[in-house]
């Protein structure tokens, strides 16, 4: 694997979400960092740096590198030190194979026990991204596609599958896959999120997995659009 080519800029961008604390949030905060898109793939770690930041030893920041390490969100090159994770595209487009797989067993549960609660919290979250696209803001629409595709699989409560689809979500965040998508392709993938309310609210299971499958042909698409970009994939 060849080492990053980026000086780290990533204390910068770094929030402390417990100023003042005796003992700072340093993995959450780390990791927040990370999945908010900010450090980009191959963005180095200084270790020394965030120990400085959050007024603590080293120790601290390491342990939280290893556990992310562990999320695959960050990576650790011999004599050059930790990096936000770069894959390559095989690797990123099989994580979208692993959150459709999921997402499919747990979309055919969650139309079993979902509730009208639960169909409000799915709304709230499709108008939500409405309102992201119309104002062209890919930061919140990419947020609140998290949030549909979430409530969309909640009721399942299927603890462990959730936790490995959100893990999966997780290692694609550093690229930001959709600030590299233009507006029509937001609106298309949102007409996807109008068909697939539709059957959740309809509690058509056959019809939500198809949707879901057709929803993910189209990222796939989206995201071969900037496949050969270095600054994304290696």
């Amino acid at each position: 694997m060849s080492a990053p080519r980026r000086r780290s800029i990533f204390t910068a961008r770094l929030v402390n979400s417990t100023p003042g604390a005796r003992a700072p949030r340093v993995l959450d905060d780390l990791r927040n960092a990370i999945l908010g898109g900010d450090e980009p793939p191959g963005t180095l770690i200084p270790i020394e740096a965030v120990a400085q930041f959050f007024g603590v030893s080293q120790i601290p920041v390491r342990e939280a590198l290893r556990e992310l390490l562990g999320e695959g969100l960050v990576e650790h090159i011999p004599h050059v030190g930790y990096s936000v994770a770069k894959l390559s595209f095989v690797e990123f487009a099989e994580l979208y194979d692993v959150r459709q797989a999921l997402e499919a067993a747990a979309l055919r549960a969650a139309v079993v026990t979902a509730t009208a609660a639960d169909d409000e919290v799915v709304r709230e979250t499709h108008e939500a991204m409405a309102g992201a696209i119309e104002r062209d803001d890919e930061r919140a629409y990419h947020a609140e596609s998290r949030r549909f595709h979430m409530a969309l699989i909640a009721p399942a409560r299927m603890q462990r599958l959730l936790h490995m689809y959100e893990g999966a979500w997780n290692m694609t965040e550093p690229a930001r896959p959709m600030s590299r998508v233009d507006e029509v392709g937001r609106r298309s993938f949102h007409d996807d999120h109008d068909r697939m309310l539709a059957a959740f609210v309809a509690r058509d299971a056959d019809a939500l997995v198809a949707e879901s499958a057709l929803h993910f042909a189209h990222l796939k698409d989206g995201i071969a659009s900037f496949r050969d970009d270095p600054d994304v994939f290696l």
